[in-house]
């Protein structure tokens, strides 16, 4: 039987070797060794690193996908099939709530930006005469503008779960290019400021349904970040936290502070 080292496998499919080393402590990725010591894995590891990548994907948590992994390897596909199927719907029922509650902020920034257009131009300083500070919320809105986005219902129920949180995103190669270069255009311009654990980042808030809606696709991949989102005004002040392990993957990202 063929076997390939960690980097033979890294290359293969596309997954960086530090991550399969973690997966491997997390006991997702068993591996042999050679008489050196060096990891060696057989074929069947390409169908486990796949099988791990479509749960990562449904944003399943590492734990659910060494519950599945354990059901995967027993064989009987229907067992799989009865195991995911709630689990699946779990997922969908949390993130047709996100969506609500996005809709819902988009919303409310629309009827800002109607109102602000509304407003006359004038010389002076603005002042509580403006109305804008002062407008009355939507009917059936609520009037908080601070959102926390968590990687899952039962996540957002603990306390500060991003700080255990496993250090390991599933996007790799272009993907993980194309989400870096996403961050990099939404953040343009933005002023960072340092903060414990993270960064603040200050930008205009036409930018905030964007910044929004990216920063729930991350924690898809990266439950290890921490995002909360305030409007002031006509600014969005974006907080972004995660482990020290994650401080690199924070920096290229979000950029280092000024």
């Amino acid at each position: 039987m063929s076997t390939m080292r960690i980097s033979q496998l890294a290359e293969r499919c596309g997954v960086p070797a530090t991550t399969l080393r973690f997966y491997e402590s997390a006991g997702l990725l068993p591996a042999d060794r050679n008489a050196s010591g060096y990891r060696l894995y057989g074929e069947e590891a390409v169908e486990r690193l796949a099988f791990i990548a479509a749960a990562k994907h449904l944003g399943l948590p590492l734990e659910e996908i060494g519950e599945l992994l354990a059901v995967w390897e027993a064989g009987a596909c229907a067992d799989v099939k009865a195991d995911l199927r709630p689990r699946i719907s779990a997922r969908l029922d949390e993130a047709e709530q996100r969506t609500a509650e996005l809709t819902a902020f988009a919303t409310s920034l629309h009827t800002a930006l109607e109102h602000l257009d509304a407003l006359p131009d004038r010389a002076t300083r603005c002042d509580p005469e403006c109305g804008f500070l002062t407008q009355p919320a939507p009917i059936g809105a609520s009037r908080a503008v601070d959102i926390v986005l968590s990687p899952s219902r039962r996540a957002a129920e603990e306390t500060e779960s991003w700080r255990t949180a496993p250090v390991a995103c599933s996007l790799t190669g272009d993907g993980l290019g194309e989400r870096t270069a996403q961050w990099h255009r939404l953040l343009d311009g933005a002023v960072r400021q340092e903060i414990p654990d993270g960064l603040r980042l200050t930008m205009p808030a036409s930018r905030a349904g964007g910044i929004a809606a990216l920063a729930a696709e991350e924690q898809q991949c990266c439950p290890f970040f921490d995002f909360r989102l305030h409007l002031d005004g006509q600014y969005l002040h974006v907080e972004v936290r995660t482990a020290t392990a994650g401080a690199e993957l924070l920096t290229d990202l979000f950029g280092p502070t000024a």
